[in-house]
């Protein structure tokens, strides 16, 4: 192990990382040819799993962002797959340091309400198993970031560092499910319009019927342009890339700007109830659904398309739907708006997708909005043992996941403390 003391923090905590961030965020996304060539030998390597132990790896202590506590960065294998023929291990740690630090300082202007972000580890992993499978860019576990080389090229190059950002806002989340990835999307979408399109399940709903009435339009034509099998890149990634309407990307961007107070009030809902949020998030199926919820508390709803007997019928459809639970009872991944809005469309002639949204907004003000027009997310009696259920399934998940091959004892230790939290705030 590699320690840095502190009089050297100076040296490498301002001079190269504030060069190193400087020239990242100055370099100008390359093409997917470019890209592809460069990700061809980073390549995810075979699970080493059964020989874990045996790998040589290289681990070095640096300090990150206003805590006088060092955070471990860890290569492991760096010898076992001959990363050191093209790299210098120093080198690719302390640019991953800068990396980090740029996330930090980033999501504290983001978000400056989230004030701790226990970052203690940090592993670059040339190998694909369970913790980091293949295809998947990062993976934010218990205080820990785990990243493959390739994906640390598609953020440099491509996402403007979108991943390392989204990871670190990861590690301060209280709870887990589709609540997470909004929020850590909510962040993406506000640097860049373009994750909004490749992440829209999280989005549509409230652009559509609050900000970009045009948005299935706009989607049908960012997901027809063809992309090139057999390559290293990701379609995700070739989409991203390719040129697309310049107008329309503004008029995204304006729409996101427009929407960053309801993101904004999403979290805080997340932070203050995790555990209900999650869970009706997961009920309903609904990756959208805290955002939704916050639109109807922030924004002034449109007049509802229909009305009378009309309108109480549409409501009725959405509350059969939304109150079923073979979501979390059953484990089904069913989106119960989409279902409902599927029988507005065939059974109640509502062609106009923004007229069914509209609606769907409606209904949550009915259902999740007290007298005092303030967000509702408590669960019923009803539901309490099916609440208290999903809450164990997730602990479970959290149990299973410590004892996978290659957690460290890092890792370990803080998925403890994790599922205690938990614990804590779950009724009894």
């Amino acid at each position: 192990m590699r320690t840095v003391p502190f009089k050297v923090r100076v040296g490498i905590g301002v001079c190269l990382l504030l060069v190193w961030a400087a020239v990242a965020a100055a370099q100008p996304p390359v093409g997917v040819g470019e890209l592809n060539s460069l990700i061809d030998p980073h390549r995810p390597k075979p699970d080493p799993t059964g020989r874990v132990d045996r790998l040589q790896s290289f681990e070095m202590q640096l300090p990150l962002g206003d805590s006088d506590a060092l955070t471990t960065f860890l290569i492991p294998g760096f010898q076992n797959y001959e990363c050191g023929r093209c790299h210098q291990p120093a080198e690719i740690v302390e640019k991953a340091q800068a990396r980090m630090q740029w996330a930090l300082t980033r999501l504290k202007e983001m978000m400056p309400e989230v004030r701790e972000i226990p970052i203690r580890q940090y592993i670059i992993q040339p190998y694909a198993d369970a913790l980091l499978q293949e295809g998947q860019l990062a993976h934010a576990t218990f205080d820990t970031i785990r990243i493959s080389p390739a994906s640390i090229l598609i953020d440099e190059k491509a996402y403007g560092r979108a991943t390392h950002l989204h990871e670190v806002l990861h590690l301060s989340q209280p709870f887990l499910g589709h609540v997470n990835e909004l929020e850590a999307y909510g962040l993406n979408v506000r640097s860049d319009p373009r994750f909004l399109l490749l992440n829209y399940p999280y989005f549509e709903d409230v652009m559509r019927a609050f900000f970009v009435p045009e948005l299935d339009e706009i989607l049908n034509a960012y997901f027809e342009r063809s992309t090139r099998d057999k390559l290293n890149v990701p379609r995700e990634v070739q989409w991203f890339l390719s040129d697309f309407d310049e107008d329309v990307l503004n008029r995204l961007a304006t729409g996101v700007q427009s929407m960053t107070p309801v993101l904004e009030a999403a979290s805080r809902l997340y932070r203050a109830h995790p555990l209900e949020a999650a869970y009706w998030s997961e009920r309903t199926g609904i990756r959208s659904f805290l955002l939704d919820v916050a639109a109807v508390r922030t924004l002034t709803l449109p007049e509802a398309p229909v009305s009378g007997k009309a309108f109480q019928q549409a409501m009725d459809i959405f509350d059969l739907q939304m109150t079923k639970d073979d979501n979390t009872r059953l484990g089904y991944i069913i989106d119960r708006k989409n279902e409902a809005q599927m029988h507005l469309k065939h059974g109640m002639n509502i062609k106009d997708s923004s007229q069914r949204s509209i609606l769907y907004f409606h209904y949550l003000k009915r259902r999740f909005l007290g007298t005092a027009d303030e967000v509702d997310l408590s669960v019923p009696e009803a539901a309490r043992e099916d609440f208290l259920n999903f809450v164990q399934a997730k602990l479970g998940g959290i149990e299973k996941m410590m004892e996978l091959p290659g957690m460290t004892a890092v890792e370990k230790q803080a998925g403890r403390k994790l599922v205690d939290a938990i614990k804590q705030k779950s009724p009894r």
